[in-house]
């Protein structure tokens, strides 16, 4: 599929904006939420290291993590399936020193001596709240250049309503950053609440390995938490952090709202390609038939996945596998997950629907563009 990278490694954290999305999370995790259709968060950050020849990727779960487990199986769809290095998955308590952790210190902390035997000089550190489609190799060539100890990724952008929504003492949740004229970073803001653009933190970094456990004992061992508040803010006149600009196209999730938002604008062929055209995006594999349009139904404007059955009328919906919408029904502004059955005559707007619901005939349920209405996976209206 891909040349191997020996230089770097990757490191996910898929747990750490569970909290912003609670009602997807209850039985998964951040990056097991499906998305665009066919795909599920973690995805994009996965398939966009395995494209730049990162052949050894590790995940650190915190809970709710079967579903993940499910999805990615092996890694063989990203042909992370491997003697050495490939996917590596640590739920807690898998090992002696994996525990459940709060911050990203911890996390590292717990997988320390698994770095310690690692060949490669850098590792990359993200989280899965963003779906995009990035090139590690500039960002890790760029970060050589520059001669910094650490690199974030960020992007010009407003800080999202979602997360501003959220009471500032609950988590520290993003960070902006003070750039200097040379791409050095030389303040961390922390939940900063400004109106306009931003140089909104990705939560993306490249580090050296051995740098990396350093600072990562050491906070450690003082008790502290997170990577961007406890190390990198305190530390910017003796770390050389840079700032790595990324331009390209991202769908932040930060609520509900935006989880329907940002699946909506993907029926825009402008921000599709922008998401899939730099390169491939892997996802398990569904052996399923290909969509079937049935005599005297309508779709305008739509995203529908593989074994899907439309009978009734779709629009401006992002359908994913396997759902059903039948004779005389009406879906309009919707995102329904993987096998959601619309049975005849129901009329249905503004809906997020979970795996495997049921919409009964005849029933009408409307949300509006700034509220749309969810309902939970396994559930019958």
């Amino acid at each position: 599929m891909v040349n191997s990278n020996t230089s770097a490694l990757g490191i996910l954290f898929p747990n750490s904006y569970d909290s912003l999305v609670p009602e997807l999370v209850s039985e998964r995790l951040m990056a097991s939420i499906p998305f665009a259709g066919r795909y599920r968060m973690v995805d994009f950050l996965l398939s966009s290291m395995v494209n730049c020849g990162i052949d050894n990727i590790s995940i650190v779960v915190r809970n709710n993590y079967h579903s993940l487990m499910d999805h990615l199986g092996s890694g063989r769809e990203w042909d992370l399936t491997r003697k050495n290095g490939g996917l590596t998955i640590f739920p807690p308590y898998s090992e002696k020193t994996v525990k459940m952790y709060n911050g990203r210190v911890e996390a590292v902390a717990s997988i320390l001596d698994f770095l310690k035997d690692q060949k490669e000089k850098y590792v990359i550190l993200a989280d899965t709240n963003i779906a995009l489609n990035i090139d590690f190799n500039a960002m890790i060539a760029e970060h050589i250049a520059s001669g910094a100890d650490v690199s974030i990724a960020y992007k010009e952008e407003e800080i999202p309503a979602g997360i501003l929504a959220i009471p500032v003492e609950k988590n520290d949740l993003y960070y902006t950053l003070s750039i200097s004229e040379d791409g050095r970073v030389n303040r961390i803001y922390i939940n900063p609440e400004e109106s306009g653009p931003q140089n909104l933190s990705m939560n993306i970094y490249v580090i050296e390995r051995e740098m990396l456990m350093e600072q990562i004992k050491g906070a450690y061992a003082r008790g502290y938490i997170y990577f961007e508040r406890d190390i990198l803010a305190p530390r910017l006149d003796k770390l050389h952090v840079h700032a790595y600009k990324f331009e390209g196209y991202t769908a932040r999730i930060s609520d509900m709202k935006s989880y329907f938002d940002e699946n909506m604008k993907l029926l825009d062929d402008a921000n599709l390609d922008g998401l899939f055209s730099p390169s491939p995006i892997y996802t398990k594999i569904r052996d399923d038939n290909p969509t079937r349009y049935i005599s005297g139904s309508s779709a305008k404007n739509v995203m529908v996945a593989d074994g899907c059955v439309i009978e009734g009328e779709i629009e401006n919906c992002v359908l994913f596998r396997g759902v059903k919408v039948a004779k005389g029904a009406k879906v309009k502004n919707c995102v329904l997950m993987q096998d959601t059955v619309v049975e005849e005559g129901a009329n249905i707007e503004y809906l997020i629907t979970d795996k495997n619901v049921t919409i009964s005939a005849g029933k009408e349920l409307k949300g509006t563009d700034s509220f749309p209405v969810y309902v939970a996976k396994y559930r019958i209206v």
